[in-house]
C-alpha cells in the first residue's frame, strides 16, 4: 500500500499474472549428477570403442559383452536425458 503520498510502483489493474506462465519449469534435474553423467559418457565411449577392437583381436565372441555394456550405459544416459527434459508441474494457488 505505501505511505500517504507515495506513488505505487508497477502496473496496476492487470490482476494476477497470466496463469499460462506458471505451468511448468523448463529444466528439471535428472537422476544422475553431472559427475555421474560424465562418467557414464566416458564408460559408453570406452565400451563402444573397445568392442570392435576386441572383435578383431579375440577369436571368441567375448567382445559381445562390451556391446551389451555400451547399450546398457546408453540406455541409462537416454533415460536421464528424458528425465531432465520432462517439465516439472507446478501446483496452483488460487
Amino acid at each position: 500500500m505505501g505511505t500517504i503520498g507515495q506513488l505505487r510502483i508497477g502496473r496496476t489493474g492487470d490482476g494476477d499474472p497470466h496463469i499460462s506462465r506458471q505451468t511448468f519449469r523448463v529444466r528439471s534435474i535428472g537422476f544422475l549428477s553431472e559427475r555421474q553423467r560424465r562418467f557414464a559418457w566416458v564408460g559408453f565411449l570406452l565400451a563402444a570403442f573397445q568392442a570392435p577392437l576386441a572383435a578383431k583381436l579375440v577369436d571368441d565372441a567375448s567382445w559381445f559383452f562390451a556391446v551389451v555394456v555400451a547399450l546398457v550405459v546408453a540406455t541409462v544416459i537416454i533415460a536421464d536425458d528424458a528425465e531432465r527434459r520432462r517439465p516439472e508441474t507446478v501446483s496452483y494457488t488460487e
